[in-house]
This record gives structure tokens, sequence and C-alpha cells, in this order.
């Protein structure tokens, strides 16, 4: 791996904080990404993420077909801990999950408390593309009046989140990745609205 853990982190950082601060804009990591150089299970770009956001202090739940792989890998890199999806702080949907697990993790997902809101999980989601054709209409906090987006990932995916999210300022937050090493942030602040025929 020739990923330098300080500074091609912080860029990777810097791109996922103006990604969260502006809901709905666009950053490639790919710069970091292909500086990963291993066989992980997963997208470059989530392995980036994963390093970047996890350490001693924190739990993570993995869904993936080979949920004890992944685990054991993202502990050895991380030393973060492996946990159930209810009590974890990262959540990962990865590529190759079921079909339904998307749903179950974002019904299960711990939207925090009224006095720790940001004890939330985020969740870190791979997503067959990212892009900004017109399916999904954003709104809220950090966006001047709309943008939109497109995740390509399973359905249903935006109603179970704005149900997760209703009592703010409890929410999770959401991070979708892709193969292109394009990332996109959905705070729980941000509002969307899929467009009829989009």
């Amino acid at each position: 791996m020739n990923l330098d853990l300080v500074h091609d982190i912080q860029a990777a950082y810097r791109k996922t904080l103006d990604s969260m601060s502006r809901p709905g804009l666009i950053k490639n990591i790919r710069h970091q990404a292909d500086k990963v150089q291993m066989e992980s299970g997963c997208f470059d770009s989530t392995l980036v993420l994963v390093l970047m956001l996890l350490d001693t202090e924190v739990k993570f739940k993995v869904y993936s077909e080979r949920e004890a792989e992944m685990a054991k890998l993202i502990n050895q890199l991380t030393y973060a801990k492996a946990t159930e999806v209810e009590s974890a702080d990262y959540i990962l949907v990865l590529k190759d999950a079921k079909a339904e697990d998307l749903a179950v993790a974002l019904r299960r997902a711990y939207p925090g408390d009224l006095l720790n809101p940001h004890k939330a999980a985020t969740m870190i989601i791979e997503a067959d593309s990212v892009s900004n054709e017109r399916n999904l209409s954003l709104t809220g906090p950090g966006i001047e009046t709309e943008c939109y987006i497109d995740v390509k990932t399973s359905d249903g995916w935006v109603d179970l989140r704005a149900e997760k999210n209703s009592e703010y300022p409890m929410g999770i937050d959401l991070i979708f990745t892709d193969r292109e090493d394009n990332i996109v942030c959905l705070p729980r602040t941000t509002q969307i609205t899929e467009q009829v025929g989009g």
C-alpha cells in the first residue's frame, strides 16, 4: 500500500468534508484510492474512507458476502472493533451485500438520541454509480437552492432514510462511493425528493 496515512488521508478528508458540508457535491478521491494497491474486497475509495474514519475508539458493522473476512481486514488496518449494527458507529454496505441488506441497515442503524445526536451511525454504501443526473432533488443546509444527484443502488433507500431521519437532530449520515472513486455525502439535514419519471 503506497497510501500516505497522513497526507493522502488528509487530502481525502478535505474532499469528504467538502462533500458533507455541500450535500450533492460529488468529489473524486481516485488519486488517493489508486495508492491502496491491495485486493481488499471493497472499492479502493471505500477503503480510503475506512482508514480515514475508523480507529480504536469506534465500532463498525460490515454487510458483505464476505463479512467475517472484511471485518478482520478492517480490524487489522484500523483496530476498530466489529459489532452488531445497532451499536455500530460506522456501517459499511459493500457492493456484494445482499439486496435487502441496505434496507436492514437503514432500519437498524442507531440514530443517536436527543442528548447525543452526534453519536448516530454513519453509513458508507457502495453504489453502482454516483452522478449528477436529475433523479434525486436535494435541498437543505449547504445547498443554495437545490441540486440533483443519482445514486444507483438498492431501491427504497430514500424513503427508509427519510423515516430514520424524521426526528431531527437524531438521524444518520450517508456516504456513497462507486467504482470510479466518486463520493457523495448526504447528512441527516438534507431533504431528498425523488423526481417523477427521473
